[in-house]
């Protein structure tokens, strides 16, 4: 077996840890069948890999295992040379390759890796190493067969990305003594392709009258079927206590229950949440919060109140046990955002609601954070809730203190 088309070398963290090629007997084939090199830095890759998911969140193992893929797949079929044996200018080659790679390598949707047939996992024959962007506003009216891949432009995050997985990866690679020294890291500053952003940063938020409509579309919802009891707590949660999706998801190392509110001894209320880098934080928890965290109790025939040992899970799922993933609670939220568009675009026209279809579950945190700090809460405090290392992240990607002073200044200016 010769691979001239990429294929996925890597499956999910928790397969990946049990990984066995007499279960993958196409990988298994592939790696009889070519350099001996191959196998060898695959299994660099899968202890990377291992390393990562182990010591970091399964959202970084699959960043990190898309970049990693991409390049090993580049070496392989494109390069033809082992990656020990890499400089900076091939580094630079492959940024040029990321930068506009072959159409058959772009894809137009999110896919599996592998499907299970007959016992055995094979190779996913729609899945791409790239996949094209398509606006979210987009997606239910345009065709895919009219996409064209041609477009496909990775964004300067992106490109980041690719270049701060390289990097790491070189480095985990010296660690274990098998490159002696860091091509990624040379090549990043004279990458072509990297542009010096001075821009003024939006916040990608939702605008009061926007959220109004959110919040009364979900608690009209509940109201009607206490089914969305749970998507309207949700979205209260995101809003409100500047929590990402993943805080409230089940979690390998995490997993997130009614115990985790607590009161001090001044009656104020807080959450314990798990947040990225595997650092816990409390949150405050507003009084005008509690109400919607009493309904959604309610709801599931809890008490008013959790209590500090309770082992209850903080956002359950209907069928089946435990809490509920990241794609699952996404989906709860995506629900209300469409009813609301519509409820929006019916009320005060198309313009003023279009955002509502652009808009993640991220937006929620944004809006909530970006709110508060126009309601004159002090920085620091804003700050600490959200998880932020610093203030000055906060200031950077919410406030840009000096961006609004010159927006005011800026409309003073004249045309004659």
């Amino acid at each position: 077996m010769s691979l001239t088309k990429p294929v996925p070398l890597y499956p999910a963290y928790i397969d990946l840890l049990e990984f066995d090629f007499e279960d993958y007997p196409e990988l298994d084939d592939l790696f009889k069948s070519e350099d001996k090199w191959w196998i060898e830095h695959f299994k660099w890759g899968q202890a990377f890999l291992e390393y990562t998911g182990r010591n970091k969140s399964i959202h970084t193992y699959d960043r990190f295992r898309n970049e990693i893929e991409r390049f090993l797949l580049w070496a392989f079929i494109i390069k033809k040379t082992p990656i020990d044996q890499l400089r900076k200018n091939d580094i630079l080659e492959y940024a040029d390759f990321c930068w506009l790679p072959p159409v058959s390598w772009i894809g137009t949707s999110n896919q599996e890796r592998f499907k299970l047939s007959n016992g055995y996992s094979t190779a996913n024959e729609f899945w791409s190493p790239y996949k094209i962007q398509i606006p979210k506003s987009l997606k239910n009216i345009q065709d895919v067969a009219d996409i064209d891949k041609k477009k496909y432009r990775p964004s300067q995050q992106t490109l980041t990305s690719t270049f701060t997985a390289l990097i790491v990866f070189y480095s985990y690679l010296m660690g274990e003594e098998h490159c002696l020294g860091n091509p990624a890291q040379i090549a990043k500053k004279d990458c072509r392709h990297f542009i010096t952003d001075a821009q003024v940063k939006e916040v990608k938020r939702l605008s009061t009258p926007q959220w109004e409509y959110v919040l009364e579309t979900a608690i009209s919802m509940a109201n009607e079927d206490e089914t969305f009891e749970r998507s309207l707590f949700v979205i209260a949660s995101l809003k409100t206590l500047f929590l990402r999706i993943s805080e409230l998801s089940e979690r390998p190392a995490w997993s997130p229950i009614m115990g985790h509110f607590w009161q001090d001894e001044d009656d104020n209320w807080w959450l314990k949440v798990f947040g990225k880098g595997r650092k816990l934080r409390d949150t405050t928890v507003p009084e005008d919060y509690i109400p919607f965290l009493k309904r959604y109790r309610a709801s599931r025939g809890l008490s008013s109140l959790p209590t500090s040992n309770e082992n209850t899970v903080l956002v359950e799922k209907i069928r089946g046990q435990g809490g509920m993933t990241s794609r699952h609670l996404r989906r709860l939220v995506q629900t209300v955002f469409d009813k609301a568009y519509l409820n929006m675009k019916q009320d005060v026209g198309e313009d003023k609601a279009l955002k509502l279809k652009e808009a993640s579950t991220h937006w929620l945190r944004h809006t909530g954070a970006s709110m508060e700090i126009e309601r004159g809460r002090p920085l620091k405090d804003v700050s600490e809730d959200l998880g932020h290392a610093s203030m000055a992240t906060t200031d950077t990607v919410y406030v840009h203190s000096e961006s609004k002073l010159r927006a005011k200044s800026g409309k003073e200016r004249k045309v004659n």
